[in-house]
């Protein structure tokens, strides 16, 4: 150990792992192989991180959370391998016992990100600079947060979703679309959609399955049981279907 670093003799780190000056871990740590952690990095009690993971000065991953029902129990953070953790991100553990916030593999989160307790992320996941994620969030694989968004309580959102800068929004946002800064549906994300290896095909598809939730005069319930009835399947519409079924919170609404 640095004498410049406190690292618990409790942590487990794995090998090959670089630690800068100035780093503080706790006990309750365990860190995979492979890891950077620059500079001015605290790693705190519950944090359980995978291998290959950068994380830049300032980060505090398994800070407590700021919820004003924690009472100080046992919980987690988890993060898998292969994120880079850029400048100044917060993570929140859980706040009660047992609990987890997670964030899966491969993703990027930049400068300021912060995201809350008993969140999870998926994978592929980009946070642009100043993106704040409240608790109880669920983010699905390969969203992108543009900057200074804003996600409230409890809200989810699907696969393939970007979300433009200066957003807030407290509705659910399904999948392969786009959020614009009103918090409204803005159409398809056909750019990452083509990306990530989706058929023309099912992109026309995807597109007239949201012209029904968002440009019919019907409900949102009425125009997914339209959707199975009437566009071909595929998995990314019953991913839809799926979606629009178990909202919680209710969706995005029409531009």
């Amino acid at each position: 150990m640095n004498e410049m670093n406190y690292i618990s003799p409790k942590a487990k780190i794995g090998s090959n792992c670089k630690i800068f000056p100035f780093v503080y871990i706790e006990d309750d740590v365990e860190i995979g192989d492979n890891c950077i952690l620059f500079p001015f990095v605290s790693i705190l009690d519950g944090t359980r991180m995978g291998s290959n993971n950068k994380v830049h000065q300032g980060s505090v991953i398994g800070a407590l959370p700021q919820d004003f029902n924690y009472r100080g129990e046992k919980s987690e953070c988890i993060l898998g391998s292969g994120n880079i953790i850029r400048e100044n991100v917060v993570i929140n553990r859980a706040t009660n016992r047992g609990g987890q916030t997670v964030v899966g593999n491969g993703n990027v989160l930049m400068e300021g990100t912060h995201i809350s307790h008993d969140t999870v992320v998926g994978n592929n996941c980009v946070f642009g600079y100043g993106s704040k994620i409240a608790g109880d969030c669920r983010i699905d694989d390969g969203v992108i947060f543009s900057s200074s968004v804003i996600e409230n309580a409890k809200t989810h959102v699907g696969t393939g979703a970007m979300i433009q800068a200066g957003t807030t929004f407290s509705k659910d946002v399904p999948p392969y679309i786009i959020c614009t800064k009103r918090s409204e549906y803005g159409g398809v994300n056909y750019t990452m959609g083509r990306a990530g290896g989706i058929d023309e095909r099912v992109l026309r598809h995807i597109a007239n399955a949201y012209r029904l939730v968002f440009n019919s005069q019907t409900s949102v319930f009425d125009a997914t049981n339209q959707i199975e009835q009437q566009v071909p399947d595929s998995p990314e519409i019953r991913s839809i279907i799926q979606f629009l079924r178990h909202s919680e919170m209710g969706i995005i609404s029409k531009m």
